[in-house]
């Protein structure tokens, strides 16, 4: 077999292989992107649970208290999900991971954790180590979004 014969099969079997994982790839986000909505519709239904007992078991002036924290948190929560499952179709239109929806998912994410947190039962290390998260994101969030600016 000649150095050429032998270079073209390399380069086939390779195609081949690239051609293979791409398919993988692509039946993985599509079982991760059912696996999501899946995750949705039970978020949606144990919200409309969790909104449903608030109003029939809490007192009207006591509603304003943890029971609006608690749906806020259900609400941020179906908001994370819904992102990520955007995150899922986006790899499976393009095959490219969107960088700045991700940092948006995180920083959502980290948002959700500081409006539903007990203050009372958390540390000043905690908050100081949330503080960093939601800055170094925020930071993240602007170079990827001006870089993309400057690209397009």
């Amino acid at each position: 077999m000649t150095y050429w014969a032998r270079q073209l099969f390399k380069q086939l079997k390779n195609d081949i292989l690239l051609k293979r994982l791409h398919q993988f790839e692509g039946t993985i986000s599509k079982i991760l992107s059912m696996g999501m909505i899946v995750v949705i519709i039970a978020m949606v239904i144990d919200l409309g649970i969790v909104i449903t007992r608030s109003i029939l078991t809490t007192s009207p002036g006591d509603f304003l208290g943890q029971p609006v924290i608690d749906i806020f948190g259900f609400f941020l929560s179906i908001l994370i999900a819904l992102e990520i499952l955007e995150n899922i179709t986006g790899y499976i239109r393009s095959h490219v991971v969107q960088v700045e929806l991700v940092i948006a998912t995180a920083l959502t994410a980290v948002g959700r954790k500081i409006i539903i947190l007990d203050l009372n039962r958390i540390s000043g290390t905690t908050l100081i180590g949330l503080a960093i998260a939601i800055f170094s994101l925020a930071v993240s969030y602007w170079i990827v979004r001006h870089s993309n600016r400057s690209q397009g």
